[in-house]
């Protein structure tokens, strides 16, 4: 996520990792304005490590979003996960007056709510348009060594299919959740945040949250997001700004 006044959390976890001597460099100036989403996004040049059906569902899954806030403008990464809900990270909606959700084939959907989760970095958006499809949840957690997909639209821009793998699980290094969190060296950038870590069937194993200097990048796994999602009270709706 790319913010005017806070660095987002994909990248800016310097001061809550400090004291594990972890600084990542600063990220660049935020624009002073963002384009509106022009005709379908240009296609991934990679596949990742999907399967061609599963390459096929990432690229509509995906979605960007737009947040215009009280005195800022970020936009971050999120996936459909049925006909009106995005997943993506509370951070990526927090501080908003008004959300857009861009799809694959260049839609620009109007958010009709938004729920936040106290336990992690999550977040469930809502549209009153219809969004062109859905992954499947997968019934497990990666492991170690799996290879992994993630998909999203890094710095507000192209929709980006980025390959890695599983390289570590850990505690959660924000304490944004609880138990422990996957690491990837799957690269992300400020906007991914959000973004779904998929499996080589296209199967949702996570949702992208944060990442190191390393580069290396931190997922809330599926049995967390699965979790939540059963939990009536897991989510909470989200109060808009007002200045």
């Amino acid at each position: 996520m790319i913010r005017r006044r806070v660095a987002a959390a994909v990248v800016g976890i310097a001061a809550l990792l400090g004291g594990c001597g972890m600084l990542p460099t600063p990220p660049g100036p935020v624009p002073s304005r963002l384009e509106p989403s022009i005709g379908p996004v240009p296609a991934p040049t990679s596949s990742g490590n999907l399967s061609p059906d599963g390459f096929d569902t990432a690229q509509r899954i995906a979605v960007r979003i737009r947040n215009i806030g009280c005195g800022a403008l970020s936009t971050g990464s999120g996936f459909a996960i049925d006909d009106h809900t995005v997943i993506t990270n509370k951070h990526v909606v927090a501080d908003t007056s008004t959300l857009e959700v861009s799809t694959y084939d260049g839609r620009d959907l109007t958010a009709t709510e938004a729920d936040t989760a106290g336990l992690a970095d999550l977040a469930i958006v809502r549209t009153r348009d219809t969004l062109p499809t859905a992954p499947q949840l997968a019934d497990a957690d990666a492991q170690l060594g799996d290879a992994v997909t993630v998909v999203g639209y890094p710095l507000g821009r192209t929709l980006t299919v980025t390959p890695g793998h599983v390289v570590a699980r850990q505690t959660d290094p924000l304490n944004a959740t609880l138990g422990e969190v996957l690491m990837t060296d799957a690269p992300v950038e400020p906007g991914s945040s959000g973004s779904a870590v998929l499996d080589s069937d296209g199967r949702v194993v996570g949702v992208v949250y944060a990442k190191d200097q390393n580069g290396h990048s931190f997922v809330v796994p599926v049995s967390t997001l699965r979790a939540m999602l059963d939990d009536d009270t897991a989510f909470a709706p989200l109060t808009p700004c007002t200045s």
